[in-house]
């Protein structure tokens, strides 16, 4: 049997136990590479959303937007399964597998960076998007106001009032 690295406690852990935390900690680190490969998709999506933005198509655009909230679910739903499995992580499992832990702290730091730079891209697109759907606004606001570019119905221009029937 393994007894803790941590001096606090000298009670031994029972195999089953350790093979308990150690199948919390490889889940942890799945997770965590899940979550770290949302985000890179996510940075994807971002990167084209920015072009798509100053293409200035609609159809795509709404496409991407679609995508994006998909893979803000996926991240999010894979955050709230994170978070209980850090805490059992940070309170059991540190203090017994010295070498395996190592990984964990540079996912999260890896996620970290990761995430920063979404909320980064993101709002550069949201700025985009604003400075788009003002120009937008503007060229409407345009058309409106000049005379010559309203759509004229069909049934308000005048017909002919003399015809040749003779030929």
């Amino acid at each position: 049997m393994l007894t803790p690295k941590n001096a606090e406690t000298q009670t031994e852990i029972s195999a089953q136990e350790l093979e308990r935390r150690v199948a919390i900690l490889k889940r942890f680190r799945e997770l965590l590479s899940q979550q770290r490969n949302h985000f890179q998709e996510y940075l994807t999506v971002l990167d084209v959303q920015k072009d798509v933005i100053e293409k200035g198509n609609p159809d795509d655009l709404i496409v991407h937007v679609e995508l994006e909230e998909k893979i803000i679910g996926d991240i999010f739903a894979i955050q709230k399964v994170i978070d209980p499995l850090e805490a059992m992580y940070q309170t059991h499992i540190s203090e017994i597998l010295p070498g395996e832990i190592r990984e964990v702290p540079n996912l999260k730091t890896a996620l970290e960076e990761l995430r920063s730079e979404a909320v980064i891209r993101s709002a550069r697109n949201r700025d985009l998007l604003t400075k788009r759907m003002g120009e937008l606004q503007h060229e409407m606001k345009a058309l409106r106001a000049n005379p010559y570019a309203i759509h004229r119905s069909v049934f308000s221009q005048q017909s002919a009032t003399l015809i040749d029937i003779k030929g």
